[in-house]
């Protein structure tokens, strides 16, 4: 996994705990890359699992909603350092259209390394998208906090739901993003 991530979780927790309690955090998991990341770096995927355990328990959120913070957080830092990604689309629909076939491209040219999960969509209808997750390492949770953070970017109100359509394909949740009709998009 690449550090980008295990910056980015750090920081987060860094807001929500404060660095000490973090750095205590991190001592006592006893990771074996000692909890030094770097941006560029890859890292085992286990120790982001074993970190947000640990945040969970001492901050007290359940892990589903500390991985969708976590998702709104990572959101916001790719638009920060991003910027170009979102301002090629007009809406969030089209942002999730452009996530495999633009977004991930462009990922991959910078870290070519890169284990990606794989989306796939369609519209339903008018105000209606079914985005599809493609992930062995299930964090849905995760996807789930980007996809809020998304709407929340291009000012978009919608609810968002998601079941388990894993299949002969392997693992997918499928989220069903439909814009309540205020929302004007």
């Amino acid at each position: 996994m690449k550090g980008m991530v295990f910056t980015q979780l750090l920081e987060m927790a860094d807001s929500m705990l404060g660095p000490d309690r973090v750095e205590s955090i991190v001592a006592e998991a006893n990771l074996p890359s000692g909890g030094a990341y770097t941006a560029v770096g890859n890292y085992p995927h286990e120790e982001a699992v074993t970190l947000v355990g640990a945040f969970s328990a001492a901050s007290g959120v359940p892990v589903p909603e500390l991985l969708e913070r976590f998702g709104e957080h990572v959101l916001d830092f790719f638009h920060s350092r991003y910027p170009e990604f979102f301002n090629k689309c007009p809406d969030a629909f089209s942002f999730f259209e452009s996530v495999d076939s633009y977004v991930h491209v462009e990922v991959l040219k910078l870290y070519p390394d890169a284990e990606l999960p794989r989306f796939t969509t369609a519209r339903e209808g008018p105000g209606r998208l079914r985005f599809d997750y493609h992930s062995s390492r299930h964090l849905e949770n995760f996807a789930a906090g980007l996809i809020r953070g998304t709407l929340r970017r291009y000012s978009e109100n919608a609810t968002v739901t998601q079941t388990d359509a894993s299949g002969e394909h392997g693992p997918c949740i499928r989220f069903i993003i439909e814009k309540n009709v205020s929302s004007g998009a």
